[in-house]
């Protein structure tokens, strides 16, 4: 029988008892995310992943590269887009693919003991070095993915946090409050921009009230794109007041350039609903 095949067959009959093996020496103390898990069914699915691994890792030695690597990048995604597995820090899951590369190793040196056939160094070194390849490329495409999922993840919650921070409150006679509060970033202030037309619209608003009292700071840009919102909301037939509108964001619209005569402004809220327009 071919060696190459003989060294598939070897490792594959042991996939159950590699994967035994590794999760009896796993230290759950020191791990942490998936290793840790004591309930029974996130063992048992951790498990069946690490042997699904062990049955399409013993195929390296009889696959062509890259179809080896077509076959495995299922498994690959599966690892890196499992929800266990993206609470898991990626450092502990290097850690692991490390550990059972050690496995496959030893289990290489056992192989070699037990043929009969002489093998030669060379092949010897080839099977070493194509088991620590495949590994390496294992890992960095399982942290890629990982990444990918992760940064997927901040973005939806992004959006979600930016459209919970543009809070459009309805008033009586289709006016609106929009009040905003804290630090307006270059991201937050477009979800501002975006999220409120649309509101307003769809909420058939003609009177917005944009509360800046508890608006600290912000930049150029940022100071830019609220008198956006504002001639924004004009072209669609919103009439706005601003309201507390603080020394310095005053003083970075006139740096702009932004023209107020257009804008009704007060200094509190309760000014503005005491004028006469309301």
């Amino acid at each position: 029988m071919d060696l190459n095949r003989s060294l598939h067959d070897f490792l594959l009959n042991r996939s159950f008892a590699l994967t035994e093996e590794w999760y009896e020496s796993l230290d759950k103390s020191e791990s942490s995310g998936v290793y840790a898990a004591q309930d029974a069914e996130t063992v048992k699915q951790l498990k069946k992943k690490n042997y699904e691994f062990h049955r399409y890792l013993s195929q390296l030695f009889i696959l062509e590269t890259e179809e080896f690597y077509q076959q495995i990048n299922e498994w690959i995604l599966k690892i890196a887009r499992d929800p266990d597995h993206l609470e898991t820090p990626t450092h502990d899951i290097m850690r692991e693919f490390m550990r059972v590369r050690e496995q496959y190793l030893d289990f290489l040196n056992d192989f070699i003991t037990y043929e009969d056939k002489h093998i030669s160094r060379d092949l010897e070194e080839s099977w070493k070095r194509k088991l620590i390849e495949a590994f390496d490329q294992i890992m960095f495409q399982v942290a890629e993915e990982k990444s990918t999922q992760l940064n997927n993840q901040i973005e939806k919650q992004k959006s979600v946090i930016n459209e919970l921070s543009t809070p459009l409150i309805q008033l009586a006679n289709d006016r609106a409050l929009l009040p905003l509060v804290g630090n307006i970033d270059t991201d937050r202030a477009t979800a501002i921009l975006e999220n409120t037309l649309q509101k307003c619209t769809d909420q058939e608003i003609d009177h917005l009230f944009i509360d800046l009292t508890g608006v600290y700071l912000v930049d150029t840009m940022v100071a830019h794109q609220i008198f956006q919102l504002i001639d924004g909301l004009r072209l669609i037939g919103v009439v706005t007041t601003v309201v507390g509108i603080r020394p310095e964001i005053a003083q970075t619209a006139v740096q702009l350039g932004i023209n107020f005569s257009q804008v009704k402004t007060t200094a509190t809220l309760s000014q503005a609903m005491a004028k006469e327009y309301i």
